[in-house]
């Protein structure tokens, strides 16, 4: 009987895998726009991107940090969407709990023009919207802990 207790014991100590939604651009927009947050910053990410998975801790870290305060953090990872469940496993061992997760849905030049203009596709990128849903900040490329951190301190003394 000693393996039954352990093996629910294992069950209860891993967390739930993260949902993954598929998101098309209108999914993204409407996540967004969603009332309740103070700002929300959207990650473009994908597993198979070195750079995406190197800039991961301090995007899951800044919202942890920052998620009393208002702050919605959602990934969108670019993976094929028949990945969507190695894209879940992947963000759980992660610990990305507390973030509304997307797989990309749809055509891909409509989604990156869409999204943001100045957007060329290439990844990471990562965009900071104020509370209402406007764009204040655009990051081609990496993102940092530090570069978060100044953007949202911006935001909340109403600089652009």
């Amino acid at each position: 009987m000693i393996l039954p207790v352990l093996t629910v014991a294992a069950a209860l100590t891993q967390p739930a895998p993260l949902q993954v939604a598929p998101g098309d651009l209108a999914a993204i927009r409407a996540a967004v726009a969603a009332p309740g947050a103070s700002a929300v910053l959207v990650n473009l990410w994908a597993t198979w991107c070195d750079s995406c998975r190197d800039e991961l801790p301090a995007v899951l870290q800044f919202a942890r940090a920052h998620r009393a305060d208002g702050v919605r953090v959602i990934l969108v990872s670019a993976d094929d969407e028949d990945q969507r469940d190695q894209v879940a496993a992947f963000l759980t061992k992660a610990g990305a709990a507390n973030v509304q997760a997307f797989i990309k849905h749809g055509d891909d030049n409509t989604f990156i023009s869409g999204l943001d203009p100045k957007w060329t596709g290439a990844l990471p990128a990562s965009i900071l919207y104020d509370g209402h849903g406007a764009r204040k900040r655009f990051w081609p490329g990496p993102v940092t802990a530090r570069d978060l951190e100044t953007a949202l301190h911006e935001l909340k003394k109403g600089k652009p």
